[in-house]
């Protein structure tokens, strides 16, 4: 069974039809609403192009430009690990990602980016960039955040970017929620709201 089949904890994208909807300032808010509501929370983001979190000079750098496979850095405050992947044709799968994670320490995933993988999303929607929506084409799309969500008649919820507190309160509710509900009582469902 794939780990997006039954996420514990619960895996929500945020996505968006083209660049600059908002959808990275959006995931800042949420992640700090979440940690001032007690939420522990991991994020994976999608990249479209070859990327570094280190620069040429720093050791790490050279020991991955000298061939290095993996490196691990580390400190008392944090660790990350970076590992080549060349011979990889495409991009890693949600999955792949996911096993990556410590999922005993979190209880939300959030994901930005990475629209085509079977997980509920969020889809971010900015009026001013006039982008056509994803949700009539994607059914897993489970609610549309705006910044003008007054000006949108559709069937599925519509939240307010303006307002991320409200936007987290549908996450925590339709999915942290009803996951630790079903986790104390499998024979419940924990499914709110409309979609």
């Amino acid at each position: 069974m794939r780990y997006t089949d039954n996420p514990k904890p619960p895996v929500v994208g945020i996505v968006a039809y083209q660049k600059n909807a908002g959808k990275t300032v959006l995931l800042k808010e949420l992640i700090r609403l979440a940690r001032e509501r007690g939420l522990r929370v991991a994020v994976i983001k999608h990249a479209h192009h070859s990327f570094d979190i280190d620069h040429a000079g720093k050791d790490s750098y050279e020991m991955r430009s000298s061939g290095a496979a993996q490196v691990l850095v580390a400190s008392r405050k944090r660790w990350a690990l970076m590992a080549e992947t060349p011979e990889n044709e495409h991009d890693p799968s949600l999955n792949d990602l996911v096993a990556r994670l410590d999922l005993e320490d979190v209880d939300l995933v959030l994901v930005e980016g990475l629209r085509h993988e079977p997980i509920p999303k969020i889809e971010v929607h900015r009026a001013d960039l006039r982008s056509p929506f994803l949700f009539p084409d994607d059914e897993t799309i489970v609610a549309v955040a705006s910044d003008s969500p007054d000006t949108i008649d559709i069937t599925l919820p519509c939240l307010d970017t303006r307002c991320p507190a409200e936007i987290l309160t549908f996450i925590e509710q339709r999915y942290v929620a009803a996951q630790a509900q079903s986790a104390s009582d499998s024979g419940c469902s924990g499914t709110h709201g409309k979609g």
